[in-house]
């Protein structure tokens, strides 16, 4: 196949610590020491959490910006996308304004934690818009099938604004401990079908290579890490998420995909630079 694919980063997550594996990044510095590794290795974007002083969760301006600013120092090729992940912590309208505060080129945002049921339509219709009008990229995080309607039923209504999503599929759990397997892709494509979009896949557990090799035969794209999965396909722990994209990357190649460098990744996922 001759499209490039996307290797996405996510490095550590918002509930993993140094207990999970002692190579795990939670301070910023390690962060971007890690990022750098990946973005040799064949990465391209970094999906980025920042820690607390307990190494805990948290969405805190001025740490984003400590980090996007070392990352446009030493690794200035790899885009960044700052997380919104509200772990049962954050309402909707601390997301938004750290998302304000930091105005970073990407960010993820989980559909159900701000257009879901619960959530004030007009707040998340005013969010969105504020995003496209300041060129913040949005992925858009689709748990289950449900989450995948909604998302297509918003966009339908003008909630979400009509344009190309770029979407990621949650294959697996990880408070659940329910392993991904590459069959989980299907149901998400299904909803999926004809519709403009840029899809990446995460997986939980030791399956995730074989889920991400799955997403890029089929035209997606990839997110792999320890925030993830800390192992090899052949169950051997791994050393760090870098080991990872480059496991991932090789396979990718010798089925005749390339993987995309940071430019090819900005094109084809259409976002616009800060520089």
């Amino acid at each position: 196949m001759s499209y490039p694919s996307i290797i996405m980063v996510a490095p550590n997550g918002a509930r993993k610590t140094k207990k999970h594996h002692p190579a795990l990044p939670v301070s910023i510095a390690e962060t971007v020491a890690e990022a750098k590794s990946c973005y040799a290795m064949g990465a391209s974007v970094i999906h980025a959490h920042v820690r607390g002083e307990k190494d805990e969760h948290v969405l805190d301006p001025g740490r984003y910006r400590e980090l996007l600013e070392e990352m446009r120092v030493q690794v200035p090729q790899m885009l960044v996308q700052v997380t919104t992940e509200a772990v049962g912590i954050y309402s909707p309208l601390q997301q938004a304004d750290c998302v304000k505060q930091v105005k970073p080129e990407m960010i993820s945002l989980a559909m159900r934690e701000m257009a879901g049921v619960d959530q004030d339509l007009d707040f998340a219709r005013n969010f969105y818009e504020w995003c496209r009008s300041n060129a913040v990229h949005i992925q858009h995080i689709v748990y289950d099938d449900a989450d995948m309607e909604r998302l297509l039923h918003l966009q339908k209504q003008n909630v979400i604004p009509a344009g190309r999503l770029c979407v990621l599929f949650v294959l697996g759990r990880f408070l659940e401990n329910r392993e991904a397997i590459p069959e989980d892709i299907q149901p998400f494509l299904k909803l999926a079908s004809g519709i403009e979009m840029d899809w990446f896949v995460c997986a939980f557990g030791s399956h995730e290579q074989a889920c991400a090799l799955a997403a890029i035969e089929q035209g997606g794209h990839a997110r792999i890490g320890f925030e993830n999965n800390l192992y090899h396909a052949d169950g051997s722990l791994a050393d760090n998420t870098a080991a990872l994209v480059a496991s991932l990357k090789a396979r990718a190649m010798e089925n005749g995909t390339a993987c995309a460098d940071g430019v090819a990744a900005r094109k084809i996922l259409g976002v616009v630079s800060s520089a």
